[in-house]
């Protein structure tokens, strides 16, 4: 399975971006897909999850704020993320589960104050 992502960039306190990643390869059973991040200094996070059914789950501290979606017959991912804060910094990975996990090669997003 590889993983593509895109869609960071550079925003300002308060504004919204949009992430991305599509799956290719052996990538037709995702069990779940979802959005890690690692900030400079701190170990990697999870943000939000998707699993097969749809069922979600987020960080309390993006909850409200970031919404996870999924085009399964697409195998794409997307994670809108709205009232974006410096605390958000991060570069943001994708993450897919089938028989094993794994990652993308990580996108930057940076939220000035």
């Amino acid at each position: 399975v590889q993983l593509v992502e895109s869609g960071g960039g550079l925003v300002q306190t308060g504004g919204s971006l949009r992430l991305s990643c599509t799956a290719s390869g052996s990538a037709s059973n995702l069990i779940a897909m979802g959005w890690f991040r690692q900030a400079p200094g701190k170990q990697r996070e999870l943000v939000a999850i998707i699993d097969s059914g749809g069922r979600t789950n987020y960080a309390g501290s993006v909850k409200g704020r970031f919404t996870i979606s999924r085009d399964t017959g697409k195998n794409t991912m997307h994670l809108q993320m709205d009232a974006l804060q410096p605390g958000d910094t991060a570069v943001y990975y994708c993450y897919a589960l089938e028989n094993g996990p794994y990652w993308g090669q990580g996108t930057q997003v940076t939220v000035s104050s």
